[in-house]
């Protein structure tokens, strides 16, 4: 109003803002408050006032301040098309009120408009749409910029959770395992054989504290996410454990290694050797062999990995999620490496890893 009103003391040849036309710039503000709402029938109306006013004769100013904002938000919510219609009907209403129609509209005796007006009025259109538009587009850029950080957050999120999933599955099919075979053996032997129903009893408890800190060490990485944990992940230097608990349910294992076994990355060192944890732990559970083989060859770019037994399968429920395998595959596709598990010929089972492993990384 105030603007409007400064405009108008400097264009004498226009009509004097009236009672009509402070309710015309009113009546094309108040639509704005519903913009991002109904973005279309705002530009439109607006658009429809503006030219109102402008037929009426009253002073050129801030009333089109009223569709530049109109345009902003139809363009910014993706009605360009809305926005560029009423821009242009706007534009050629002004033509003809501006250079046909003057005769029969007010101000009385006013003449042509020059030519040399509607340069500046059709840059001002194209300006409202080309500022519009460029700020729509950053605004889904940003948009979509957060979208991406959104969705690489959750697919962080899942991966720990795959991950933190994987390592308990490990730590408690094995260990569990272990406990259970000994619990079985220290009942049937509670009381014809005291002595060796004691040591099971102690392998239970070895093996279930053994556990609980390999729990325990998990946890600690999901409260304390940005710490380093306090014990170091497992890794093959740990396998003398596995053949020793192992044994203690009556599986023999034998290890061969080929190769310089030093200096294997952490990612693949724990990948190794929950891959021959999990391996063992299903000779156990599944399988009526009471021998095992572990074969470990380091080779110039990939770390090779084999575990048989001599079988069959006992065909026996044996719990679990049977997520076993499935894990160890994806701990191998996590280094880019593949994984072979399956019955062999002569009756037995193998599984067969082979992890790569960077060149700045290899032994």
């Amino acid at each position: 109003m105030a603007g409007s009103g400064i405009a108008a003391r400097n264009q004498p040849g226009r009509e004097a803002l009236d009672a009509l036309a402070r309710a015309l710039l009113l009546l094309g503000a108040v639509p704005l408050l519903f913009r991002h709402r109904w973005p279309v029938p705002v530009v439109l109306g607006v658009a429809a006032v503006t030219l109102g006013y402008l037929a009426a004769g009253y002073p050129y100013g801030p009333v089109f301040v009223l569709i530049a904002v109109a345009c902003f938000a139809a363009v910014v919510h993706g009605h360009r098309t809305a926005a560029a219609w009423a821009l242009g009907l706007l534009w050629t209403g002004h033509l003809l009120l501006s250079h046909w129609l003057y005769r029969w509209l007010p101000p009385a005796g006013d003449g042509p408009a020059s030519w040399g007006r509607e340069l500046p009025a059709a840059a001002f259109a194209f300006a409202v749409l080309a500022v519009s538009e460029t700020v729509r587009v950053r605004r889904e850029q940003r948009a979509q910029q957060r979208a991406e950080r959104a969705d690489a957050e959750r697919r962080r999120a899942d991966e720990e959770r795959l991950r933190i999933a994987r390592e308990l599955h490990d730590v408690l099919a094995h260990s569990i395992s272990v406990i259970n075979v000994q619990a079985g053996v220290g009942l049937a032997l509670l009381d014809a054989d005291p002595e060796q129903a004691r040591t099971a009893l102690t392998t239970i408890k070895a093996a279930s504290k053994e556990a609980l800190g390999e729990v325990r060490q998990v946890l600690d990485t999901l409260r304390t996410p940005g710490d380093a944990p306090r014990a170091p992940a497992p890794g093959l230097a740990r396998l003398p454990e596995l053949v020793e608990q192992a044994a203690a349910t009556g599986l023999t294992v034998t290890v061969a290694t080929t190769g310089p076994g030093t200096g294997l990355p952490p990612g693949a060192d724990l990948a190794a050797f929950r891959i021959v944890q999990e391996a063992l732990t299903n000779v156990v559970r599944h399988s009526g062999s009471r021998t095992a083989r572990v074969r470990i060859g380091y080779g110039s770019g990939n770390l090779d990995l084999t575990v048989d037994d001599d079988g069959p399968a006992t065909g026996t429920e044996a719990g679990g999620s049977g997520n076993g395998l499935a894990g160890m595959r994806e701990r191998a596709a996590a280094l880019g490496g593949i994984i072979e598990a399956g019955a062999r010929e002569d009756g037995g089972f193998r599984v067969h890893a082979v992890l790569p492993l960077r060149p700045e990384e290899t032994p």
